[in-house]
Order: C-alpha cells, then structure tokens, then sequence
C-alpha cells in the first residue's frame, strides 16, 4: 500500500542544489552559487523553480530580478505561465479539500491504482494519460522519448501501437519503494478535457462507428439491454446502435456504478490519475493543449528538438457538437449525469455547460 504524502515533485538531478534555491534566495547566495555551480546549472534549476512550481517561494523581488537580467529570461513571459499553472494546482488542491469526503474515499492507493501513470525514466517525468483527451499523442511522444533513439517523429508511430501496453512502462511495474522515489522526484503531468465534451468523444468513437465491435459487444448489449424496451433480437446480439440517451441512462444508473469501474473511455479524470493523492507538477488542458505540450517539453529539456504533434481533425467533437447531443436529454438524467462529473468539472475549472437545463 502507498501513503502520499504531501511533498513537492522536483524533476531535477541537482536536488541539493534546489534546496538551497529554495531554503536561502537571497541574491548574495545566488551570486555565490553562480560562481560554485555555473551559470548554465543554475540556470537550469532556478527556470524548472520559476516554470514550474510556485513563482511566489520566498524569493524576493529583487533577488527575482537580478537572475532574471542575469540569465536574460523575459520575466513576464515566463512568470504568467508559472501562475497559470499555479493557479490549475491551487484550483485541485482547494477542491480536494472542499470535497474531502468524496475524492478521497481512501487514505491510500494501491500499485493497481497506478495503470495509467507513464513513466520516461530518461527525462524523469510520469504523464497520466486520460483517454479522449490527446492521449495517443501523447503516447506517441513519449515513445520518443523513451525509445532512446528508435522513434523520431511521432507521427510516424501507427495509432494502434501507441496504444499497445507493452511499448510503454507505467508506475504499477515498480515496486513500492521505486513508486515512492518517482512520485517524489519526477515531473508528473496529466491533460484534462471539458467532461462532457469528452464524454460526447468517447461515445461517437466508442458507440457510432462500425468497426468499434469489442465495444458493442462489451457495453452496447448490455446497455441496450438494461436500457431499451422491446429492444429487437438483432440489437441485443449486436449492440451497435446505442442511443446517447440510453448510455447516459446508463452512466447514472446506480446498477451500472456498484457492478465494475467505468470504463477508461468515460471514467471521471479523478479515478483515473487520482490527483487528491498525487500532486500534479502541470495540469494541461486539451483546448490550450499546442501550448500546454509544447510547455511541458521545454520543462523536460526537449523542447528544441521534439514538438507535439498538431493538425486539423475535421471528426474532432466540439462544443457546438456536445450542445446538440444534451438537447434530448431530460433535465433529470443532465443533473444525474452532472453528479458523476462533479469533480472534474469543480477540479479542473470547467464552468457549468450553458445548454444543462439543472434546477
């Protein structure tokens, strides 16, 4: 079993280094750790503070202002970006606090728990990957990553083998002592999405294309099953045309909660990448996700050579597409389904969608 505690990940070698950054920022210390350590190491270690954790430790104005005319980094650039993600961590902290009960229902985590957490053992980062939201991507980079050489581009890597759990190593595979290590000390980052926006994705992906047979028949049966009167023979065998309507009935029923998780595709962000127990260095979002990826890389130090790879996805569900799907949902199953999603939308700061008729 695996108690968290309450420490700030460092993804960085030079931990003593960052201590004392930490512990002493007074500009006379600095001066002097430039002369010991080299503008480059510092430089380095101080960014990864300023980026990445809390702008505001300690560190006085003009202690701020000297390194940052030292090493030519535009301030403002750099310390809006450090707020914004101290804003997104402050904003899962607060909400983990305010709903103690609900999103901590154990003290504890066990390995199990830690599937979708990738670990690049080489930069000394762990991406827990939240499906429908940039994940093949972002598997594809971090095959890169970890291929030492054997992938340069990663759009060159089929879909279907960033997905085979075999070309990635995850948290789960270590032992409990080397689970703790990590969590302690390499950059951890996960990529959130509007949830019912990506509700919507998993269900068109999942319940509208032909070729998706393992997921009618795994959830389409039952859900048709459970879901429609005087379902037809054919639409019991097969489970290929699942209304949306009949898998929300089936998300809320509490039937469906109390027999197994949900499913990857639709499970709350929460359950999956657990960030009440686990403190996220960066938390990026899926519609800043250019932005958010290319940040992350520059933070691993690959940011000169390897971007995340971007392009126009015509089929891609957008908002206006989500607004359509909850137009024939009763308002009764909309508040049900909101309750489910709570967290992810309180956590992560997605306001309540305009088109939920909630009362």
């Amino acid at each position: 079993m695996l108690a968290f505690g309450e420490e700030v990940s460092v993804a960085n070698k030079e931990s003593r280094l960052m201590h004392v950054l930490f512990c002493f920022p007074e500009k006379p210390v600095v001066e002097s750790l430039v002369l010991v350590y080299g503008k480059e190491t510092l430089y380095k270690t101080y960014t990864f503070i300023l980026l990445a954790l809390n702008p505001m430790h300690g560190m006085s104005p003009d202690t701020k202002q000297f390194l940052l005319g030292k090493f030519g980094i535009i301030q403002e650039k750099l310390s809006n970006t450090a707020i914004l993600h101290q804003i997104r961590r402050d904003q899962v902290t607060d909400t983990c606090r305010a709903n103690s009960v609900s999103s901590r229902k154990r003290r504890v985590l066990t390995p199990n728990d830690l599937k979708h957490l990738v670990v690049d053992e080489d930069h000394e980062m762990i991406y827990c990957y939240v499906p429908k939201v940039a994940c093949t991507n972002w598997k594809r980079v971090m095959m890169v990553l970890t291929g030492r050489g054997k992938y340069s581009d990663p759009m060159e890597i089929p879909a279907n083998e960033a997905h085979v759990s075999s070309n990635l190593k995850t948290l789960n595979q270590y032992s409990i002592a080397e689970i703790n290590h990590r969590l302690k000390n390499y950059m951890k980052f996960l990529f959130v999405r509007e949830p019912f926006e990506r509700l919507v994705s998993a269900y068109r992906n999942k319940f509208t294309q032909k070729y998706n047979t393992s997921f009618h028949k795994r959830y389409g049966t039952k859900i048709v099953r459970r879901q429609r009167k005087n379902a037809t023979q054919e639409a019991l065998r097969k489970g290929d045309d699942v209304k949306f309507e009949e898998f929300v009935a089936y998300l809320i029923d509490p039937h469906t909660q109390r027999e197994e998780p949900f499913n990857e595709h639709w499970q709350t962000v929460y359950s999956l990448c657990h960030p009440c127990h686990i403190h996220y260095d960066l938390i990026g979002k899926y519609e800043t996700l250019e932005e958010d990826s290319n940040y992350v890389l520059q933070l691993a130090g690959v940011g000169n050579y390897l971007k995340f790879p971007t392009y126009a996805k015509s089929t891609r569900t957008t908002d206006e597409m989500t607004t359509e799907f909850f137009q024939n949902i009763s308002s009764l199953h909309q508040m049900q389904l909101y309750e489910v999603y709570k967290l992810d939308f309180l956590m992560f700061n997605y306001s309540v969608p305009s088109y939920l008729k909630l009362e």
